[in-house]
């Protein structure tokens, strides 16, 4: 063992070559301060001039250079030929690296100031992980990088915390495109199309349009683009080497799992044997029990002073002798026993558990409560005092409180005043916590108990003494019980291990309510009549070196102490020469376990050796809650042996193997012992995973400890107790070692040379990363060597791991100084990444730094670790900087797919049967069998139809057009619109002099008035183009939309009101458009009242009726020509499916300006007849029940709207249900309710309205959706009749391969889909491949093929792109039926013959729609589409109002809004990035976080992702932040 892993020496040294050493050290420090700073200065030329007077000036003033600074080589060899003598070479090690491990000096401790040190403010930095070693070490890592360019996140300036840089994108005045967010503030409508962020792309392309230019064809050159590319290239080299194999963690997804390297270290040391401690020496001296122990001192030595408590300022405020502890404790047992009542029965019985609630500065009354509770047979159970009501990790106190039945408190007077109160003048109701009853135990409450009265207490059996709390890695609190016959044991062992005797002086630094604290300060001191000076953390705060000065003037012989005591002491002694510490024949160091603890012993000794110190008094010992004390390095005059360290590999501990670090001197943690296992114990250590083998010699293990000194359970936990207080070790051959259980110590550690205990880390902090184990405190320690360290607070850093993806990925927090300018901590940020990433090998996930003083504070100092990774996890942390690094941190995604390069028909067509299923093919009903065809011959065109209805039922009444008040604004009969149409085209051809098939552009606002100027185009032989109008209030951007609409569809002449006209030629109108490119603009409010002489009859059914233009959610502006023929039959199935006829009513609340909202409000009611009542989406913005109410008045029975209108109202009348009732709204008369979306359909949406309304009386299966796209507007649609929607739940990692498998509902990935509505008479669907365009089977994913007699007839655009027009409206399959013609829909989808029948007796065939193919994301040899991922990081964090995601140069790009307080945006950052990753196996590359309304939506309630992402990069989205991962 000595050999193979512990380079391990003997220590003393002579005085003089100590003294030689220590000043070597001050001159190496002086020199290595400024060498420092003038490397980082020519590190980073970010730096301002004024770096070096921006130190402290205690350093400037102490550490000015010398013209000979040391170098470290010079200071190497000097103190190698010091040393030479007395320094064992070991095998394999570079000398030099063995000295300066051996006794690391501090940096700046042992310069002498040129004036005494002022009290150290309270923030002072935490030195449990000072090292100098390490800080060199890290440099030298750093120094390995070039600096690597990394973009920065971008914040908008009302976040920035500090003014120091400006980190937002400045706008640029001149050459921007249109301003989207102007206008928002006041237009914010959900149902109204939202500002477009640039001008509309004019080309329908079979892709999205050329990816590096700007809507407008701008190259992008925005300061976004140029951070992606600095992102791109920090990621192009892969930091890891590809991992080989994999597991299948489910039939679709296969994620990496990393196997152990074979080249690892493996351990290769016999097994351990079992390490007994010396005997107990239990003699006739020792007391049967430490209560009986307290009568004996207390009756017999009464004037003998127990407990000296001080205040703030070092005074001595009280000394309790144990005769006042003694007489005060009976009283205390005395009052809980008999003057506590509850309903005349006492409130007490012995075994109960007590609450004690004293203050830190406390001791005395501690004390008495403490040994009252043991003597009236209660339980103490000391917690915090809780200061608020919101306490770090309160509740889970309580949660202990409650369940060990807690219902009494005790407390001190002074601290029950400072506790918060209820309105009632009580003690408030903490969260969490069981009702209480508090008592206070100042002497004036307690009652004298009679003289015969003696307490019963029976304190030496397996009984419960005491309960310690405990808090878990995850955060939980749980309930150590210590038995009496435990806390016997321990004293005993403590006291002979310490050599403690009657009447010696002990200080203690430590919290006296729990652990080392507790057990020396306040049990085994009394047991050996001790007289203890308990030192309050307030003075600690206030003068570091308060400790020392009470050893010297108490001449204590032993001090209790923590490594972080021993450093501040060390940063305030400068001056002070009248100190000295050779009294102490004992300091015990209480965190000896912490690994980082060596280097404060060190440079400890090197100072105040010179003050009477002597090296064998510093005791490291190591503790935990379970075990007690598990050793304790002894004196050598109680025959301890020499002490010992170990320079160890890191990389080799990582595999929990323990090696000399011979090669890599930069990753090397020197380790000191932590002496001998206590008297009366047995200690092994066992394997941390799986069953507890006994490790090899040379492994790390979990230290077990078998002793009648341990605790005996978590009370009240069988399950756990079990596990951590009942293992039985075996060997390797599976045989238990001994017939005794031992307890798991939670320590991490191996056994030395000489039977020492070696410790290198807690379970609590080990991260599991991959294969490999890192400890949280190893982590800071390196984050810390990180200088200069002007931006974080040394004191307040956490590293705790979250679990992600299966493994475990670092997190670390840290608080950032005020004054730390935005640039310098992310420089530091992105140091401290590379230091960790090349001395541990391992990736942070997340770097977070929060605003000074907000990280969860444990009630000593330090960071309450559980608290705040609670905090990250649900997104309560509010940091003002984050760099998340997900792309090297996270190996284990799942292998990218490969495409076959040659894909060919893959299916065997069998009759109708592909591979063997039936093939994917279904029909709505026929249409030349349903109707009259003589009349259908006769009416065949639609102006023909309206002159028929006109002087057949002239008064019918068609169109009612509802406002805002519910009021009928206009009606129209059948001869009134045939009327105003003769009018129109009468103007159309007179006025505007247009010519039969001249293109007319309708700019109306939803109304009758649209419907008469399509029929008059249609009666004059043109050809009408519906538009929507310019918003008023947004000129700048829906303006052009206008105008390029018009231009690409030629149009001849404008159509519009007077108000639209005068609003066209205005001033703001004419800063984006010029008036004179306007074709004819005709006003048709007062047209005059004439009649055409003939009305046009198309030559041709085939003859074009109308352009339908709309803009697709891939950004693309897309015109489709329809024909007379394809209109007619469209207006014939509607009629059809949704049983329209003249006595029929229905409510239409769409837009009238493309798709099938257009049809119905101008075509479909000409046709059929029947009446409509219009209600204008836009007068929802202030009647939002102005729909529901028009439903219910009407009684209509077929009602239409789009998403946006349904969500307005889900939103704004959901708790209003009652309201409405009351005013009469009733929705029985609703047979069916349908949403026209061109979309997958939003389940969650349509159910949530569902059950919203259904108080209303609107029926459980009336809500359905259509389903349309641009080559045909109406494939699906429920109508009246046939079987209700069916639902089905697809696997969605199967989607991502373009497969389809059916799972149950609630199994895990599952994604439900519901049907599109029926398939509408006369159209025709079958389900092909994408690429090789064969016909697949039933159930498999595919495009949607439609044949119909109301498809469009092609695309019109302003450049004839024939080729994209053959292959989106006249594709054949390549094999099957290959003579029918169809037309490609662009969307995903599948068919699935269902157990229903239809109305012809036939199984019912249903469609479900996936998405468009245009709008999926291409990642990782995949297809996700984005409303996937939008759904699951909506979910992430309530503050997440919408989301919309696209690619960037094949990042993902994730935009949120925050509905929520801007300080709280860059909580947003990890949950997005965690959620991304478990739920879809991507890794997020940027997140931009911007305000509600600015994810752009068209009328259809569709995100324009392609807008935004040309918003995005141009630089106009105005984000809140923008985080770029790593």
């Amino acid at each position: 063992m000595a050999e193979r892993g512990c380079p391990l020496e003997a220590v003393p040294l002579p005085s003089e070559v100590r003294e030689s050493l220590a000043e070597l050290e001050l001159e190496l420090s002086e020199a290595a301060i400024f060498s420092v700073v003038r490397t980082q200065f020519k590190f980073r030329s970010g730096w301002g001039s004024d770096c070096l007077t921006n130190m402290p000036r205690t350093v400037l003033t102490a550490h000015q250079p010398s013209g000979g600074d040391i170098t470290q080589k010079g200071y190497e060899k000097k103190r190698g030929k010091l040393l030479a003598r007395y320094v064992p070479l070991t095998q394999g090690v570079d000398p030099s690296l063995q000295a300066e491990t051996r006794i690391p000096g501090p940096s700046q401790a042992t310069a002498p100031a040129p004036k005494p040190q002022k009290p150290r403010p309270s923030h002072t930095r935490d030195e449990r992980f000072r090292s100098d070693v390490h800080t060199e070490a890290v440099q030298a890592a750093l120094a390995k990088y070039k600096e690597r360019k990394m973009p920065m996140p971008s914040k908008r300036r009302s976040v920035l915390t500090h003014t120091a840089v400006e980190a937002c994108t400045p706008p640029d005045l001149h050459s921007a495109p249109p301003d989207v967010t102007t206008g928002l503030a006041q237009h914010q409508h959900t149902y109204c199309e939202r500002p477009q962020l640039a001008s509309v792309r004019g080309v329908p392309q079979g892709g999205s349009g050329s990816v590096l230019e700007t809507a407008g064809g701008v190259p992008v050159s925005s300061r976004v683009s140029s951070k992606i590319q600095q992102l791109l290239n920090t990621l192009k080299k892969p930091k890891r080497p590809p991992l080989k194999e994999f597991f299948v963690d489910d039939l679709e997804e296969v994620l990496e799992v990393q196997q152990p390297d074979p080249n690892q270290p493996k351990p290769e040391g016999g097994q351990m044997a079992v390490l007994k401690g010396e005997l107990l020496a239990v003699g006739s001296t020792w007391p049967p029990s430490l209560l009986a122990t307290l009568r004996q001192w207390g009756t017999t030595q009464p004037k003998a002073p127990c407990l000296t408590a001080l205040d703030t300022t070092g005074k001595a405020v009280y000394t309790l002798t144990y005769g006042k502890l003694w007489s005060r404790s009976l009283k205390l047992a005395y009052t809980l026993l008999n003057k506590l009542t509850s309903k005349n029965e006492p409130l007490l019985k012995p075994g109960d558990r007590v609450a004690l609630v004293f203050p830190n500065s406390d001791p005395v009354m501690f004390t008495v409560a403490f040994y009252g509770c043991l003597l009236a047979e209660l339980v103490p159970v000391p917690i915090e005092v809780p200061l608020t009501r919101k306490d770090a990790g309160s509740q889970q106190v309580g949660f202990l409180l409650g369940s060990c039945g807690v219902a009494l408190a005790l407390t001190t007077d002074a601290c029950q005043k400072g506790l918060p109160k209820a309105q009632t003048g009580e003690v408030a109701a903490f969260k969490g916590w069981p009702p209480l009853t508090w008592l206070v135990i100042d002497g004036k409450h307690l009652a004298k108990p009679p003289k015969d009265w003696h307490p019963s207490a029976q304190d030496a059996g397996a009984g419960t003494a005491y309960i310690e709390y405990k808090t878990s890695k995850e955060g939980s609190t749980v309930g150590v019980a210590v038995s009496h016959a435990s806390l016997l044991a321990q004293c005993q062992a403590l006291t002979q291990a310490c050599g403690y005797s009657e009447a010696e002086t002990l200080t203690n630094v430590l919290d006296f309510k729990r652990d080392a604290g507790l057990w020396h300060g306040v049990l085994t001191s009394v047991m050996n009549r001790m007289h203890v000076v308990s030192i309050p953390y307030a003075l600690m705060k206030a003068n570091p070196l308060s400790w020392i000065q009470k050893v010297c003037a108490y001449k204590a012989r032993a001090a209790l102490v923590k490594s972080r005591d021993m450093h501040w002491s060390l940063l305030a002694q400068r001056g002070q020469r009248d100190v000295s510490l050779s009294s102490l024949r004992l300091l015990v160091v209480a965190d000896g376990a912490n690994p980082w603890s060596i280097s404060s012993c060190d440079a400890f000794l090197n100072v105040f050796q010179a003050r009477g110190l002597r090296p064998e008094v510093i005791c490291p010992c190591a503790s935990s809650p379970e075990a007690l004390t598990v050793a304790i390095r002894r004196p050598p005059d109680l025959g301890g042996p020499p002490p010992r360290r170990a320079v160890l590999s890191m990389s080799c501990l990582s595999h929990g193997v323990i090696r000399l670090d011979a090669e890599e001197k930069l990753s090397v943690l020197t380790v000191q012992d932590v002496g001998q296992v206590m008297p009366g114990a047995n200690v092994c250590v066992v394997k941390v995973e799986g069953t507890p083998y006994l490790c090899k010699t040379d492994e790390v293990g979990e230290i077990c400890v078998n002793s009648s000194a341990t605790a005996t359970a978590y009370y009240g936990l069988l399950g756990i107790t079990k596990n951590i207080f009942e293992t039985v070790p075996v060997t390797a051959g599976g045989a238990p070692i001994s017939d005794r259980p031992f307890t798991r110590t939670g320590l991490l550690g191996f056994i030395g040379p000489d039977n020492l205990v070696f410790v290198v880390g807690k379970l609590d902090g080990l991260m599991v990363v991959g294969v490999r184990r890192h400890n949280a405190d190893d982590i800071v320690a390196t984050a810390l060597a990180v200088e200069p360290m002007k931006f974080v607070y040394r004191g307040r850093i956490a590293v705790f791991s979250v679990t992600v993806l299966h493994d475990d990925r670092i997190v670390l927090v840290a608080e950032q100084r005020p004054d730390a300018a935005e640039e310098d901590s992310f420089q530091w940020m992105s140091r401290v990444l590379q230091a960790i990433d090349s001395i541990h090998q391992v990736g942070v996930y997340c770097l977070a730094l929060v605003p000074a003083n907000t990280l969860p504070k444990a009630p000593l100092g330090g960071i309450h670790v559980s608290e705040t990774k609670q905090r990250f996890l649900e997104g309560m942390l509010h940091p003002c900087n984050v760099l998340m690094c997900p792309h090297t941190c996270v190996t284990n995604l799942p292998k990218p797919r490969q495409k076959q390069p040659e894909v060919g028909p893959a299916s065997m067509i069998v009759g109708n049967l592909v591979a063997g299923k039936r093939l994917a093919q279904a029909s709505g009903r026929e249409l030349s069998h349903l109707e009259d065809s003589d009349q259908a011959r006769k009416l065949l065109f639609l102006p023909d139809v309206l002159r028929w209805r006109a002087s057949t039922t002239p008064e019918h009444l068609l169109f009612l057009l509802l406002s805002a008040k519910g009021t009928v604004t206009s009606t129209t009969t059948c001869i009134q619109l045939h009327r105003k149409a003769e009018r129109v085209a009468a103007a159309l051809m007179e006025k505007a002099r247009l010519t039969t098939g001249a293109h007319v552009a309708l700019v109306y606002p939803p109304g009758v008035d649209l419907i008469a100027a399509f029929y008059g185009c249609l009666y004059c032989g043109c050809v009408p183009v519906s538009v929507r109008p310019p918003h008023p209030q947004n000129l700048a951007t829906t303006l052009p939309t206008v105008k390029m609409i018009v231009e690409v569809s030629k149009s001849a002449c404008v159509l519009t009101t007077q108000a639209i006209t005068r609003l066209l030629k205005s001033k703001e109108a004419l800063a984006t458009v010029d008036v004179r490119t306007w074709p004819t603009i005709l006003d048709t409010d007062d047209v005059p009242k004439k009649r055409v002489a003939s009305i046009f009859r198309p030559p041709s059914p085939d003859m074009l009726a109308y352009l339908d233009f709309s803009v697709s959610t891939t950004g693309i502006l897309a015109g489709v020509k329809m024909s007379h023929a394809a209109a007619s039959a469209l207006c014939r199935s509607i009629k059809l499916q949704c049983e329209l006829y003249p006595s029929r009513q229905i409510a239409i609340c769409l837009d009238p300006y493309c798709g099938l909202g257009f049809a119905l409000w101008c075509l479909c009611s000409v046709y059929s007849g029947h009446q409509s009542v219009l209600v204008p989406p836009s007068e929802l913005e202030t009647n939002v029940s102005l729909w529901l109410w028009a439903v219910s008045q009407y009684k209509a029975r077929v009602t239409f709207c789009s998403y946006s209108v349904m969500e307005m109202c889900a939103r704004g009348l959901g708790a209003q249900t009652a309201v409405l009732r009351m005013k009469g709204v009733n929705l029985s008369c609703v047979r069916t309710c349908m949403v026209v979306a061109e979309e997958r359909p939003r389940i969650a949406l349509t159910q949530s309205f569902s059950k919203l309304f259904r108080d209303l009386g609107l029926p459980a299966r009336a809500v359905s959706t259509t389903f349309g796209c641009r080559v045909n507007v109406a494939i699906c649609l429920q109508g009246t009749a046939g079987p209700d929607p069916t639902t089905v739940y697809v696997d969605m990692r199967a989607l991502r391969h373009d497969r389809v498998r059916l799972v149950e509902r609630g199994s895990p990935h599952s994604l439900p889909l519901t049907e599109s509505g029926k398939i509408l008479p006369g159209v025709k669907v079958v389900i092909a491949h994408s690429e090789t365009r064969g016909p697949l089977g039933d159930s498999h994913l595919g495009e949607v093929w439609v044949s119909s007699p109301h498809s469009a007839t092609g695309y019109y655009t302003v450049y004839g792109e024939e080729g994209l027009h053959a292959d989106h409206f006249s594709a054949r399959l390549s094999f099957g039926d290959t003579q029918t013609v169809w037309a490609r829909t662009g969307f995903l989808g599948f068919l699935r013959r269902t157990e229903l029948t239809d109305a012809s007796g036939e199984r019912h065939d249903a469609l479900y729609v996936v998405g468009s193919l245009d709008e999926t994301l291409e990642l990782r040899g995949m297809r996700y589409h984005p409303v996937d991922i939008e759904t699951s990081v909506i979910r992430a964090h309530r503050s997440i109002a919408e989301c919309a995601v696209f690619t960037w140069t094949n990042l993902l790009v994730v935009v949120v809004e925050l509905d929520g307080l801007e300080q709280d945006a860059l909580d947003l950052v990890a949950l997005v990035t965690n959620v991304v990753l478990e739920e879809h196996h991507l890794v997020v590359g940027v997140v931009v976080i911007v305000d509600p309304g600015v994810i752009p939506i068209n009328s259809r309630g569709e995100k324009q992702r392609m807008h935004l992402r040309d918003g995005f990069l141009a630089d106009q989205l105005d984000p809140i932040y923008v985080a770029y991962n790593m």
